[in-house]
């Protein structure tokens, strides 16, 4: 993809509209727009960059504040008149300190995340870390925590009691991210699956 695949007729200014995504949560995280230049730029260095429209000059996000947006995709819209990247912030993304410019709810994408820090957590070994504790424990105790997560998950089910079927499942996700992790399998993969089974 090149700027000059996009349609830029009904742009403002002839600056290309640019969405924000996280690749890690899917959380949007901001709004901005580019020219050929900042376009080309971002390419070149893998860090999203800007053209300000207030200052009239290219700004690559995070270059005062070190919150760069590192490029892991980039797609256009179908009409070739607005660009997705999606992208892993190192830092705050908003101006106020703030995850993103949107103020969705602070959960939207969490499970991704911590799925994420579950696998740094397999990677780096901390000491101090209940998930570190599981991973030297193997396969069959991460299963074994699933299996009991599960069944306790259930009980409060059927209880009746929301509030212990919360926390039980809670315990139960938590549980069954290690033992993805465990086995190497990526949430996107489940959610394949699950999407061809649907399809």
């Amino acid at each position: 993809m090149t700027f000059s695949d996009f349609n830029l007729d009904k742009c403002s200014d002839g600056l290309l509209p640019v969405i924000i995504q996280d690749a890690t949560t899917l959380r949007v995280l901001m709004l901005g727009y580019m020219n050929r230049e900042a376009f080309d730029k971002t390419v070149a260095l893998g860090l999203v960059t800007f053209y300000s429209r207030t200052r009239q000059t290219l700004w690559t996000k995070g270059e005062t504040s070190g919150n760069h947006l590192r490029v892991v995709d980039m797609y256009s819209d179908c009409d070739m008149d607005t660009l997705l990247i999606k992208a892993i912030p190192t830092g705050p993304t908003c101006h106020r300190g703030t995850t993103a410019c949107f103020d969705t709810p602070a959960e939207d994408g969490f499970i991704r995340s911590l799925a994420s820090l579950i696998s740094r957590r397999h990677a780096e070994m901390p000491e101090d870390s209940y998930t570190t504790r599981l991973f030297i424990k193997g396969v069959k105790k991460i299963a074994q925590k699933v299996g009991e997560e599960s069944i306790e998950a259930g009980i409060e089910a059927v209880d009746g009691n929301r509030d212990r079927f919360i926390y039980e499942a809670s315990d139960l996700m938590y549980h069954y991210l290690v033992l993805l992790e465990q086995m190497s399998v990526p949430l996107s993969t489940i959610e394949r699956e699950l999407l061809n089974r649907h399809s």
